[in-house]
């Protein structure tokens, strides 16, 4: 997965969100959301990021605080110093050292299908 690939939305550091988010591109969120996002391609959350709330996405890299589920339809990656709380559904995870993750992960090699 591209680190910086073409990027939609930005959610600067000193910006706080409260209410849902949805957005057909890409997003990166250097401040703070409280509410559900849902993003159609990729999430990028900064080291400094706080986000309060579920997130659906194909794919995601987080380096910021997370409460909350997080469903990617591909790859999630927690880069060192992310804190997640909340159970993560993916196809594929990448964790590294210095991770905190409380919750319960479920993967699968097949994509959401309806049927």
């Amino acid at each position: 997965m591209e680190k910086e690939g073409k990027i939609d939305t930005i959610i600067g550091k000193e910006t706080m969100l409260n209410g849902n988010l949805k957005t057909n591109g890409s997003i990166r969120i250097d401040g703070s959301v409280q509410g559900d996002i849902e993003v159609k391609e990729s999430l990028f959350a900064g080291k400094g990021s706080l986000i309060k709330g579920n997130i659906n996405c194909k794919s995601a890299v987080i380096g910021g605080k997370i409460e909350g589920n997080i469903i990617a339809s591909e790859l999630l990656e927690f880069q060192s110093g992310a804190q997640i709380t909340g159970d993560i559904t993916c196809r594929g995870l990448i964790i590294q050292s210095g991770v905190i993750f409380d919750g319960t992960c479920q993967m699968s090699q097949k994509s959401k299908e309806k049927g």
